[in-house]
């Protein structure tokens, strides 16, 4: 890397250096510096439109980095303890995806929690490999999914010695996480990698008051959202790998599905963030977690809201805690997570990440003020007071274990037949099911239909959940594999 430190910026740099040359372009995009498209150039502004750019060699090219690219991955290498960085165009979905084509073919199987994004299983679908779930331990009284306990992924990879891997969330969106460094300890032994969903985890990189980050943990691959927890531009993520990696082969499998015009606002967003946390990510991340734990202990004086945190620990599924979530259960004010979620944003102009059925998370990060903080306070103290009841009979149990009946790529691509709710109980789905955010499927191609999903659905429905997934716009019906029973 010569002269180069966690100071420079290299591809936001050569992009400066591209500005004040004054080029004229003969290549694409076709906006031609914003000129050809002044509405949008309005809305965004000539920097940024002056910013969009194609591949060419001052810049150097994604597919196949040489130059400035390469020093802004060695950079981001080296600010996240990793042998090695890809910088991600595709959103934290395209690195878990390409963490799986890497490790996995058809056939072969991979130990990982139920409550992954639906990410993991696309790549299963697109791959072929099998899944092996370790159905995480809930919380009754939250009615969440927790982390993996040790003692059952050991389980899981007696049972299924063939896997090629184990896949952990770390953390998961609430913010609890499985003892990482055990299961790594436990995949290397029985000859497996260890994958680590890090989309919510940005932040362990920067801070020892945070749980251990997967690199540090010795995992072997881990996908980072940078644009969550790290401030880079929407769709700009990592992916992390550790020494025991083919750097070679991993950019072969990226190229696979990664776009060739990789945008140069998202990776100088990368280059230029990933500056901002090498730099100042520590003092950064203190004071996040002190803005959030000042908002818990004034939400936990709201009654029927409980925002919760470290007294979850217990040393298994639920081994350690980011505090940065701010994670609030509703139940005990009558509300469910999901209306509290509306409430928010329709009453008080307030936009928190999402609502379950029991729950709501606020993310909190490097942008966050102690006047927001104060102003979602007030506003869940309001709802207490005005909208609050008795608690009723709700759903509050979030996790349903599945029963898999065939491998996701089969069931995707077999013949299937539309059919409604009522009538799928039974059958083996071919698509997907789910309330986003957070993306975790309900159902999964290849998972049976039961009567509590098929409850579960509507009851997401009737509370205002956005559900996506199945090919039907209004989720009445789910494609199901024909002429086949579960």
């Amino acid at each position: 890397m010569g002269e180069l430190s966690q100071e420079n910026a290299p591809i936001y740099e050569a992009l400066e250096n591209l500005r004040k040359m004054r080029v004229v372009p003969f290549d694409v995009p076709g906006h031609k510096r914003g000129r050809g498209n002044p509405e949008l150039t309005r809305l965004l502004g000539e920097q940024c439109m002056n910013m969009d750019v194609n591949s060419m060699k001052p810049l150097d090219n994604l597919c196949h980095p040489v130059s400035v690219i390469k020093e802004a991955e060695e950079l981001a290498a080296e600010a996240f303890g990793a042998a090695h960085a890809f910088l991600m165009v595709g959103g934290t979905t395209s690195s878990v995806q390409s963490m799986i084509l890497s490790v996995a073919k058809r056939g072969e199987k991979i130990i990982l929690p139920r409550n992954v994004h639906r990410s993991v299983i696309g790549a299963m679908v697109l791959c072929g490999a099998v899944p092996v779930y370790v159905n995480p331990q809930c919380s009754q009284r939250l009615g969440i999914p927790l982390g993996m306990s040790v003692e059952d992924v050991k389980r899981a990879i007696e049972e299924n010695p063939d896997a090629k891997a184990v896949l952990v969330n770390n953390p998961t969106y609430y913010g609890i996480c499985s003892d990482i460094r055990s299961i790594v300890k436990l995949a290397h032994e029985h000859g497996m990698y260890c994958l680590a969903d890090e989309a919510h985890g940005t932040h362990f990189y920067f801070s020892d008051k945070l749980p251990v980050s997967a690199m540090e943990a010795g995992a072997d691959m881990a996908a980072v959202s940078m644009h969550k927890s790290g401030g880079s531009l929407t769709q700009s993520s990592l992916l992390l790998t550790g020494p025991g990696i083919s750097t070679g082969h991993v950019r072969q499998i990226i190229n696979l599905t990664q776009t060739t015009s990789g945008s140069y606002l998202l990776m100088s967003s990368l280059d230029i963030s990933r500056r901002n946390l090498a730099l100042r990510g520590k003092e950064t991340f203190e004071k996040v977690m002190e803005l959030a734990e000042y908002a818990r202990s004034e939400i936990n004086e709201i009654p029927g809201f409980y925002a919760f945190s470290r007294e979850l620990i217990n040393g298994d599924s639920v081994f350690d805690f980011d505090v940065t979530k701010l994670s609030v259960h509703t139940l005990e004010v009558g509300l469910a997570g999901i209306e509290v979620y509306d409430l928010l944003r329709d009453e008080y102009d307030i936009q928190i990440e999402f609502g379950d059925f029991g729950n709501v998370l606020a993310y909190l990060s490097i942008g966050d003020r102690k006047r927001d903080i104060e102003r979602l306070v007030s506003a869940l103290s309001e709802i207490s007071r005005r909208f609050g009841k008795e608690k009723v009979d709700l759903l509050e149990q979030e996790y349903i274990p599945p029963h898999v009946a065939v491998s996701p790529q089969e069931a995707f691509y077999a013949p299937k037949e539309s059919l409604s709710l009522k009538e799928c109980v039974g059958r083996i789905c071919s698509e997907f099911v789910m309330c986003y955010p957070p993306g975790i499927p309900l159902l999964a191609p290849g998972e049976q239909v039961t009567q509590p999903i098929v409850e579960h659905i509507v009851y997401a429905k009737e509370k205002g959940c956005t559900l996506t997934g199945p090919e039907d716009e209004k989720i009445r019906y789910l494609n199901v594999l024909k002429g086949v029973e579960g």
